[in-house]
């Protein structure tokens, strides 16, 4: 049940990954206005956008997948990780849920199934949040959605460690940590397409 050293280190990878680009875009910035090649208006705008994305990313990422996710996590502070996430993006958040005092785990894994929701719409379009203490469904929707090959096994649970990689790697992890919460998850993935749910619930099926 437990995450393996390669799943921990291809998930280090992962955030890395996520965090390259923004902090590249910094340090671009920074190297415009050294060189004196920009009056400082555009460079300082790419600057502070940039530092926003890292942030954000990292705000997310550490109530996630961190110890700062616990039982103290509110509905609000993942729904305001979520809309940091998407700022900006070709992805729009809806977030209706209405937990108060949600089952552990619960809001931790909804954030991380709204990445996986995320990666299943390449051409963009609306994740929607709804649910309640007892269960969180997230579904993605737009033109084109659907889950990845290599997603498909990994969130079954039918890829071993060794076949994982950056891209599969939260989709294997996430119905790991939802049952070492003791929740149940489900995904559903239409032969039509165009939309993806996922179901996080207490209690294990």
């Amino acid at each position: 049940m437990s995450l393996g050293i390669r799943a921990v280190e291809l998930l280090c990878s992962r955030l890395c990954h996520d965090l390259v680009g923004p902090v590249g875009a910094i340090n671009n910035g920074v190297e415009l206005l050294d060189e004196g090649g920009d009056s400082g208006g555009e460079a300082l705008d790419l600057i502070a956008d940039s530092a926003e994305t890292a942030a954000a990313r990292l705000r997310l990422y550490r109530v996630a997948l961190g110890a700062a996710g616990g039982q103290s996590l509110s509905a609000g502070d993942a729904r305001a990780a979520l809309e940091g996430w998407f700022r900006g993006g070709k992805v729009r958040l809806e977030w209706t849920a209405t937990p108060l005092d949600p089952a552990p785990g619960l809001l931790k894994t909804a954030l991380l199934a709204a990445l996986l929701a995320e990666e299943a719409l390449p051409r963009g379009g609306s994740v929607r949040v709804t649910g309640d203490d007892s269960g969180i469904r997230v579904v993605a929707t737009g033109t084109g959605c659907a889950l990845r090959p290599e997603m498909v096994p990994a969130l079954a649970g039918q890829v071993a460690e060794t076949e994982l990689g950056p891209r599969s790697v939260l989709s294997h992890a996430t119905p790991l940590l939802a049952r070492a919460y003791g929740l149940s998850f489900g995904v559903e993935n239409p032969a039509l397409g165009g939309e993806v749910q996922f179901r996080i619930r207490a209690g294990q099926e």
